[in-house]
């Protein structure tokens, strides 16, 4: 995975800067979460347009860990970003009833979320930039129209093991960087829970993927993995691409 990571980040900070002066939009509107996608994407927009044209919206819901909520706050602060802080749970209640599992409400909560996103951004003259990493795009890891769903992805072309190694190069705190990654939509949930396998582990399959390499040219203990991460690959398709439209 060799990246000359100082040359990504002028790269994806000329790419915000370029994207909303081509949009003629004012405001980046970044949803974070005190894990380490939201923290990179929000210095970067910092970097970007100006701490004064970044604003961070804190979203935590009921199942949101209370040190994330610290991290978030912490983050833009350090860079220098305003902030909002929306508790969710008052908006979240009429849903409760209308959801019947952990992971319907997961998805009402995450689309909420953009949608709240979304109204900032109006009222700011903004556009949400979006958090998630290659690869989370390549898994299928993310909420259709919740965290799927923005205006330009700034992270769309590093694995989550550079965007820590850029994380580093920008100076984010290591409590963030060595965070275990989890989209904290119910209390105790992690990436490696529901992925079966650590972002380290999934990237070495994803990379081999990419540049079409067989499971041969993994380390044994991964050929059976690469599989299931195929088969999810092609499973979560649909979460990729626009909607199909008849013609």
């Amino acid at each position: 995975m060799d990246l000359d990571l100082q040359d990504y980040k002028k790269k994806a900070i000329s790419f915000i800067s370029s994207y909303f002066k081509k949009s003629a939009k004012k405001t980046a509107i970044v949803g974070v979460s005190g894990g380490i996608d939201s923290a990179v994407t929000l210095a970067l927009c910092v970097h970007a347009l100006g701490a004064r044209n970044t604003l961070a919206v804190i979203l935590p819901s009921p199942s949101t860990p209370k040190r994330d909520i610290q991290d978030a706050i912490s983050v833009a602060q350090k860079f220098g970003a305003r902030y909002v802080l929306i508790e969710l749970d008052p908006f979240l209640l009429p849903f409760k009833k209308l959801a019947k599992t952990k992971l319907e409400l997961a998805n009402l909560t995450a689309r909420l979320r953009m949608a709240i996103l979304y109204l900032f951004s109006q009222r700011h003259n903004g556009l949400v930039v979006g958090t998630g990493d290659k690869s989370e795009f390549m898994l299928g890891y993310f909420t259709k129209y919740g965290d799927g769903a923005a205006d330009l992805f700034p992270l769309a072309g590093l694995y989550k093991t550079q965007v820590k190694e850029l994380a580093k190069l920008l100076g984010l705190p290591s409590r963030i960087i060595s965070k275990p990654p989890s989209p904290a939509l119910w209390r105790g949930q992690t990436a490696q829970k529901e992925l079966g396998l650590s972002y380290e582990q999934a990237d070495k399959i994803l990379q081999a993927i990419e540049e079409k390499k067989a499971p041969s040219a993994l380390p044994p203990s991964l050929r059976k993995a690469f599989r299931k991460i195929a088969a999810r690959i092609e499973k979560n398709e649909h979460k990729r691409l626009p909607p199909p439209a008849c013609c």
